[in-house]
């Protein structure tokens, strides 16, 4: 069964290289640049298993987006693509996978370990 990614990265060239990456790991994936498009997505009735959430986004934040996202398609779970430094996912977020071994900083040298945490997330609770 493919797995179905959703990357919300208001950056043209993440979204471009994490998706060709995920890709050709057999993921499909939706890669879009705001959360407002993704709400909409999710909320039109496509269904993705897992998301890469970036945090500093136009418009609705990254958090703000998790959990709009969360209530919109409660089996969704998620990942952390961020460049925030200190950026620490609030505790409620490891119901949904959000753990901080699941918070990948910018720039990824390796993406292996981030295509990694959506395998297992997807072995978690597929």
């Amino acid at each position: 069964m493919a797995v179905h990614v959703l990357i919300v990265d208001d950056e043209p060239s993440v979204r471009t290289n994490l998706a060709a990456y995920l890709e050709d790991e057999d993921m499909c994936v939706h890669a879009l640049s705001s959360a407002e498009h993704a709400l909409e997505l999710v909320r039109s009735g496509l269904k993705f298993d897992v998301c890469v959430m970036d945090m500093r986004l136009p418009g609705m934040n990254g958090n703000e987006a998790i959990r709009a996202l969360h209530a919109a398609c409660s089996g969704l779970r998620f990942v952390v693509h961020t460049g925030t430094a200190g950026y620490r996912p609030p505790d409620e977020f490891a119901a949904l996978g959000v753990t901080p071994a699941r918070v990948f900083r910018k720039p990824l040298a390796d993406m292996e370990p981030l295509a990694a945490a959506v395998r297992e997330l997807m072995k978690e609770h597929g």
